[in-house]
């Protein structure tokens, strides 16, 4: 064992020191001191379909770490589905999600002298919030994913959890029947596992993988599958390899593997989401990364894969067709990915990926040739103007109208720009604001999955605009720009718009716009008042007190906060 095993303090300590007592409680025998600790840190839960098949892979991973020669110690963290609390107060809680569960964590690890960490999460939060704790504590670890849902299926279609918020809108427009409303909700989820499209769980479990920190494949594994019990076991033999070599996070989380996900993220048609989660992953290793680096990266990395929301396919389609692998290749032979990289299992990225085939196999379509890309630029677009002057995040592919200028309609809520929405005050032509639902103003940073959905279901996908300071889930497309900071709760220039205000969104300029004059935009905001909090107690109002600009990754850690004040 290497002199550096932290879990030697606590049980190499004095023979019959209460510290041993106390592990002796727990299993441990005279022969198990020697070994190293490991946390595996258990997402299980059954709020949430994405979580509720987890306890059998933490069993699976328990057995993998004690057969490699290591002692875990199992611990749970908490979950909130994105999906169940889609478009309500609750929703307020996801995002402050992934800071408790880096906290907890980080605590536990650092509080039991942890010589590594085994994290298995599912839901949106799991991973980011895993991953900023590997990165805050930089002991070996590994992420091991869930898993995907299937798809579900009904009148020949696949269907996901984005089908049932669409279907709201279909029918409040009365394109379907209350029945077949229904149908679709009956049928859009059917079993275990995080939400089957190229949404937040998904894109995060590529960039995961992309870099370096879980296992080849494993990424778009279905939750319901034997490969993924038999690839978390996997990852535990490897995890304790990594432990007795010392590979440590930072040495895997670098500048390279950063831009390696980027690119991945890219080419698979990834959430807005990871542009958030990567920015506070970075700052939690110490790795500069900022809004300009995806655009830098989108305008050189094609989208390959035919992937909802926009698309037509979802992550179990993708992993028949050579999953993140398939994709990484291609990428690599073209200069897009740095081989050099090092991965969790010791060996380079290039290595890695040495026996997947250059070009994705001809008998489908999931993932397109090189030369016949979806699209021949990413789809994240950074865009900038004097309505989000530090930048907000688009996807801009997919969009039959890449720019709009129209009428704002500005919202105060969620609820009551949806409330506009299914009553059919929105038309044609309109730009949505809805504000104060930023990381501080919400506080939380809600996903507007429905009201987009109800736009999508209404059939204006292609002919009205929204903006907002919070956020969109994976499974939101259309021409919607979120993370606008600063945002309105800190007197951002979202703020000051008004109704009736022309508002240009503007996807090949890369342009945010109020168009009034910049000495009426300087008067408004003369007469600007903060709204009060709206919360003043409890973890929200911890949260809105701490939280930094979504421009910086939403992060509560003190350091990234003083230099947000400073920067």
């Amino acid at each position: 064992m290497s002199d550096n095993l932290r879990s030697q303090v606590v049980t190499q300590g004095v023979q019959r020191s209460p510290n041993r007592a106390m592990l002796r409680a727990v299993g441990f025998s005279d022969r198990d001191f020697t070994k190293p600790i490991v946390g595996l840190a258990n997402g299980y839960s059954t709020i949430t379909p994405c979580n509720m098949g987890i306890n059998d892979l933490a069993l699976r991973a328990e057995a993998g770490l004690k057969q490699a020669g290591a002692m875990p110690q199992v611990f749970g963290t908490i979950t909130i589905s994105d999906g169940i609390s889609m478009g309500t107060e609750g929703m307020k809680y996801s995002l402050v999600s992934r800071e408790v569960i880096a906290d907890s964590i980080e605590t536990v690890c650092n509080g039991q002298s942890m010589d590594g960490v085994l994290a298995i999460g599912g839901c949106d939060k799991n991973m980011p919030g895993a991953m900023i704790a590997i990165a805050r504590l930089n002991i070996p670890a590994i992420f091991v994913y869930g898993g995907t849902i299937k798809p579900g299926h009904l009148d020949g279609q696949d269907l996901t959890v984005v089908s049932a918020f669409e279907a709201v809108g279909q029918h409040s427009a009365g394109k379907i029947t209350e029945e077949q409303l229904v149908a679709v909700e009956r049928n859009a989820c059917p079993g275990a596992g995080s939400c089957g499209g190229m949404f937040t769980a998904n894109t995060m479990s590529s960039a995961f993988e992309a870099m370096g920190m879980s296992l080849p494949y494993s990424s778009t594994m279905a939750a319901e599958d034997a490969e993924k019990a038999d690839s978390t076991e996997k990852s535990a033999f490897v995890l304790v390899d990594a432990i007795r070599q010392q590979i440590l996070p930072k040495q895997i989380l670098t500048r390279q593997a950063f831009e390696n996900a980027i690119s991945v993220i890219m080419a698979v048609g990834g959430s807005t989401n990871a542009v958030l989660h990567l920015l506070a992953i970075a700052r939690a290793i110490g790795v500069e990364l900022s809004l300009d680096d995806f655009e830098t990266i989108r305008a050189k990395v094609p989208v390959l894969c035919d992937l909802k929301p926009s698309g037509r396919y979802v992550a179990t389609n993708l992993h028949q067709a050579g999953g993140i692998p398939q994709v990484m290749k291609m990428l690599l032979v073209h200069d897009l990915l740095h081989g050099e990289a090092l991965t969790i299992t010791g060996q380079t990225l290039a290595e890695v990926l040495a026996d997947v085939p250059e070009e994705p196999p001809s008998d489908q379509d999931v993932i397109r040739p090189w030369d016949n890309p979806m699209y021949t630029q990413g789809h994240l677009a950074i865009l900038k103007g004097n309505l989000a002057t530090e930048g907000a995040v688009a996807k801009i592919t997919g969009v039959k109208t890449p720019q709009i200028t129209g009428p704002a309609r500005v919202f105060e809520s969620e609820e009551a720009c949806l409330d506009a929405i299914l009553a059919g005050k929105i038309q044609a032509g309109d730009v949505i604001v809805v504000r104060y639902e930023g990381p501080k103003g919400g506080p939380g940073m809600r996903e507007m999955l429905a009201p987009t959905s109800a736009i999508i279901g209404a059939g204006l996908g292609d002919s009205v605009g929204l903006i907002t300071d919070g956020r969109f889930s994976g499974g939101t497309y259309g021409m919607v720009v979120g993370h606008v900071a600063p945002e309105a709760a800190v007197g951002g220039a979202i703020a000051l718009v008004e109704e009736g205000d022309s508002i240009t969104i503007d996807a090949p300029a890369r342009l945010l716009q109020i168009n009034i004059s910049d000495q009426e935009l300087q008067q408004r905001r003369a007469k600007w008042q903060p709204a009060k909090p709206r919360y003043t107690k409890g973890v929200l109002a911890k949260y809105a007190k701490l939280v930094s600009s979504s421009s910086l990754g939403a992060v509560t850690d003190f350091e990234s906060v003083m230099n947000q004040i400073t920067e």
